[in-house]
Formats: C-alpha cells, sequence, structure tokens
C-alpha cells in the first residue's frame, strides 16, 4: 500500500521511516531525492480521512499545521492518503521549558478559537456542542462494553458509579470550538524553543475546550507545576481558560477508562504497555 501511495504521488524517494507514537494511522517520513524531507500518511478509515481534509481547511491561515501538498481520496483497497510538509523539529517532551509551554497555551488557545464556519456545511466534523453531555456518555458507555471484558465485575461497576457521580458535577460547557480530541505532546512539534505547529486531526469536533486539556496534563502540564502555570498564561492571553481544576478530575478518570476499551479494539498484544499504564491509572482513581 504505501509503494502505491508513493507511485500515486509521482515521489522519489531517497529514505523512509515509519513515525512511532502514530497509534491509529500509518505514518512516513520520507526523504526526497532532492533531499526535502514529506510526510505522507493513510488514516485509519475514511471518516477519518475526511475529517482531516475538511480540519486542514477549516485551520489554514488559523493555527500553525503542516500544508497539504498532495492528497489522494483513494479507492476499494485505499481509504486514501495525504502528503504532507514537514514541520520543523521533534515532539514535545516533559523535558521543554515554561517558555515553550507558554506557546503550547497560546497555539491551544488559537485553536480553541475557532468555531464552526458559518458559511461552510461540515460533512465530516461533527459539532457536538449542543448535545456534550450525551456526547460524553455516549463514548464512555461505547467504550464500556470493551472494557467490561477486561476488569472484574466489582472494578467496572465502580467505574460506571464513578462516572455517573463525577458526570453531574461539571459545569456548563465552554464553546463550540475546535477540539482537537488527542492533544498530547507527540501531536505538538517544537524546534529551537519555539512552537513549530500541531499535527493529526482525524479525531477533531466541534465541541467543549473541557475535553482538550486531559492528555496534554497526563503527559506534561502534570509533570512540573512552573509549566502548568506557563502554559495556562499562555492559553489566557488569547482567550479566558475554564476551571481546570474543576473538570480535569473528571476527564483523567474517563480518559484512563476510555483508553482501555481503546486497547482491547486495537489490539491487548499491540498496545499492551498503553493497557498497563491505564488500568495502573483507573485503579488509583478508584482505590
Amino acid at each position: 500500500m504505501l509503494n502505491r501511495v508513493i507511485q500515486q504521488f509521482g515521489l522519489q524517494v531517497r529514505s523512509i521511516n515509519e513515525v512511532e507514537d502514530s497509534f491509529s494511522s500509518s505514518v512516513y517520513k520520507c526523504t526526497l531525492s532532492n533531499s526535502e524531507n514529506v510526510f505522507l500518511k493513510i488514516p485509519f478509515s475514511k471518516l477519518k480521512f475526511q475529517r482531516e481534509l475538511e480540519a486542514y481547511e477549516i485551520l489554514k491561515g488559523s493555527v500553525a499545521i503542516p500544508e497539504i501538498l498532495d492528497y489522494w481520496t483513494g479507492d476499494e483497497e485505499c481509504v486514501g492518503a495525504f502528503l504532507l510538509s514537514e514541520l520543523k523539529g521533534k515532539p514535545l517532551t516533559s523535558k521543554s521549558t515554561p517558555t515553550v509551554a507558554y506557546q503550547v497555551g497560546v497555539l491551544h488557545a488559537e485553536m480553541h478559537s475557532i468555531q464552526p464556519p458559518a458559511n461552510k456545511v461540515l460533512t465530516s466534523i461533527q459539532n457536538e456542542f449542543s448535545n456534550w453531555s450525551n456526547f460524553i456518555e455516549n463514548q464512555f458507555y461505547s467504550f464500556a462494553e470493551d472494557v467490561k471484558d477486561i476488569l472484574d465485575e466489582q472494578l467496572y461497576n465502580k467505574s460506571i458509579e464513578k462516572f455517573e457521580k463525577m458526570k453531574k458535577r461539571l459545569p456548563s460547557p465552554d464553546g463550540p470550538s475546535f477540539v482537537h480530541m488527542d492533544f498530547r505532546p507527540a501531536n505538538i512539534i517544537i524546534y529551537n524553543e519555539k512552537v513549530s505547529g500541531i499535527i493529526d486531526f482525524e479525531s477533531v469536533r466541534f465541541g467543549s475546550t473541557e475535553i482538550d486539556f486531559t492528555k496534554l496534563y497526563r503527559d506534561f502540564l502534570s509533570v512540573d507545576i512552573s509549566l502548568y502555570n506557563a502554559y495556562q498564561a499562555g492559553y489566557n492571553s488569547i482567550r479566558p481558560i475554564i476551571d481546570l481544576e474543576n473538570v480535569l478530575p473528571f476527564y483523567r478518570f474517563t480518559d484512563a477508562f476510555n483508553s482501555i476499551g481503546w486497547c482491547k479494539r486495537r489490539g491487548m498484544k499491540e498496545n499492551a504497555l498503553f493497557l498497563e499504564e491505564n488500568l495502573t491509572r483507573l485503579k488509583k482513581w478508584l482505590l
């Protein structure tokens, strides 16, 4: 399939490396014969392809993102593919400085400032804001069908009880905003102490911003209070941030629970480490 996509785009490739930490799509960094680096992305499904294409159209000129150099809508065997420009740099890490964290906050707030376009009918990116509570509930109980096969009955029942109890304490949703749904360090590119941009838009929605802080907090902001404070200052320079202390516990809990279900769907052996991490997180919340 990779060779077909390379032929489709007419690329003269010198070397190819598969990008790590891409859990859904297949992503490859290609060095061309002219020494230019580009990225090939083959999404997990047709919907994810269409959603990403629509996201690039909406974000272009408003948020720092790669450029779509070309795309292929696919055929019976391939859902489609993107040829993307390179964002200089490497993924964000917990060793980054508060200066970088501030810029990440700015970038995140710029994205959250984007509302559903008034002059465009969305075909692939759903606007879930008006039914936000139902969206969160449906997502949780959908994954619960998979989680039920992994957790013992007592732990599973405790999870359901905790979800219902915590859900009632949530504030009114904040939006409608463009939410990434996978805003984590691997999708934020840094170069020379500056944010180059953000990647991976196959899960995006219009909804409440409250869901979009969870993974960044889990993998980056929770490491150091100075990063957490700098990020919030950067975000607040663009738009007011919600009360994270009020919503993070709920979303951190549901993220751990839903991630267990995701591992069941995508392969428990292939995602064994991620599964174990989330089982540990869930047990801390419950026990």
